[in-house]
């Protein structure tokens, strides 16, 4: 079981920054694939970023160049740096672990972190 804490959303004007935070429990940290997803108003959940347990990153094309995703799994975190927000980044943003062992799925969701860009 993973638990998994975001935190560092908020208000921002367009062009400005944020940093969100997850913060996950467990022993396991290093073999889970860790990712950034984001809901609107309206809209399915869609992939941000993601940076697998070898450290291999994939971003959203909406996103690249503006944010980068990062971990540290001395202290079981992963960090989504966001610059250069624009309004139509607003949604909540949720933290993912993801891991296989083979055929188990295991898949653990943050409570979401709002962010808002004004415009």
């Amino acid at each position: 079981q993973v638990q998994l804490v975001e935190s560092g959303g908020g208000l921002v004007q367009a062009g400005g920054s944020l940093r969100l935070s997850c913060a996950a429990s467990g022993r396991t940290f290093s073999s889970y694939a860790m990712g950034w997803y984001r809901q609107a108003p309206g809209k399915q959940r869609e992939l941000v970023a993601i940076i697998t347990n070898s450290g291999n990153i994939n971003y959203a094309d909406s996103v690249k160049g503006r944010f980068t995703i990062s971990r540290d799994n001395a202290n079981n975190t992963v960090v989504l740096q966001m610059n250069s927000l624009k309004p139509e980044d607003t949604a909540v943003y949720y933290c993912n672990a993801r891991r296989t062992i083979a055929p188990t799925l295991f898949n653990y969701w943050g409570q979401g972190t709002q962010v808002t860009v004004s415009s």
